[in-house]
């Protein structure tokens, strides 16, 4: 097993060894602090990748669900059947003048601490971040072993099902932490692989107002970030958005979709296609940015286009203080 670019820390070690031989290039959040290159796995590591994999599942699961349990899911407009526990929510308070508040959602295996440190050092003084962990729940993909996830996921490919609950579950808490927000303050949700899934999936929460089961979703959103996603439900979109009413949120919710062109866990052409379905289904404000040899992690580059794509839709300019 080899790897490159990666910190000192072991936690994230063992889970860059594992994740692209059990993923087999489908979906995993590999935070944009963590990596700056590129990663390899030997046909010879599938037990320690299921012992590494479930060690730091546990790991995550102690150290966060323990402590600060999240909400069973009856928040957020909806109620869930299957229980489902969030992890710790971390909070970077805004710098300047409070202007906006952005829930930011980390991808598969992350949690919302390693995002938040990056989001801090982000020149945005008026925005307060949100970051939320994800439940700890078995994962199709790993065979079961649990992991942190927004919802449960097979692979990425046309015919793979979606799972619907899971993401209603995982709307549902984004907008309940936005809930609580001023009326004035302009509300976002973005988010890296699975996060940038799951902040698509909320923007068609927001155009349709209700989620998949039917449920209300009370969330005004004002801007959606995807970097590294894919479009959850993509093929039943079009029937969500509609009617006219839909049609005009949809057009009136600015969208920054990223991608990397050597993106190797979730392919350049899921960001792409993701894009495409978007427009086409009425989300005619969405701006889709591709870099070259960009893998599956975040660049300077990438996160100061977040960063002007906000500052300009969140109508932050020259308010700092």
């Amino acid at each position: 097993m080899y790897i490159k670019g990666v910190d000192d820390s072991h936690s994230l070690l063992l889970l860059c060894l594992t994740c692209k031989h059990l993923l087999g290039g489908c979906c995993l959040g590999l935070g944009a602090s963590k990596i700056r290159g590129n990663f390899f796995s030997s046909s010879g590591c599938v037990l320690f990748s299921v012992i590494a994999i479930s060690i730091w599942a546990l790991a995550i699961s102690l150290g966060d669900n323990m402590s600060f349990a999240g909400p069973s899911l009856a928040s957020g407009g909806k109620t869930v059947r299957r229980a489902i526990e969030f992890g710790r929510t971390y909070v970077v308070k805004p710098k300047g003048k409070h202007l906006a508040t952005v829930v930011w959602l980390h991808g598969l295996g992350d949690n919302g601490s390693s995002w938040s440190q990056l989001l801090e050092t982000l020149p945005l003084p008026n925005i307060k971040w949100i970051c939320p962990t994800a439940p700890t729940q078995p994962i199709t993909v790993f065979g079961g072993f649990p992991s942190t996830a927004w919802f449960d996921v097979g692979d990425l490919s046309e015919d793979a099902p979606d799972d619907i609950e899971g993401l209603d579950a995982a709307a549902a808490h984004v907008a309940n932490l936005l809930s609580t927000e001023p009326i004035d303050i302009r509300l976002g949700i973005g988010g890296f692989s699975m996060g940038a899934a799951t902040a698509m999936y909320s923007a068609s929460c927001f155009a349709a107002r209700k989620y998949s089961d039917g449920s209300a979703y009370p969330a005004n959103l004002s801007a959606i970030v995807g970097l590294s996603g894919w479009l959850p439900c993509s093929k039943t979109l079009s029937k969500k958005i509609g009617v006219d009413e839909a049609v005009r949120r949809a057009a009136s919710l600015p969208i920054l979709l990223c991608h990397g062109k050597g993106d190797d866990v979730v392919p350049y052409k899921f960001g792409e296609k993701s894009s495409r379905v978007m427009v086409s289904t009425g989300f005619q404000d969405t701006t889709f940015k591709a870099y070259n040899g960009l893998g599956h992690y975040t660049i300077p580059e990438e996160m100061d286009e977040v960063c002007a794509w906000l500052t300009s839709k969140l109508g932050l300019g020259g308010r700092s203080s």
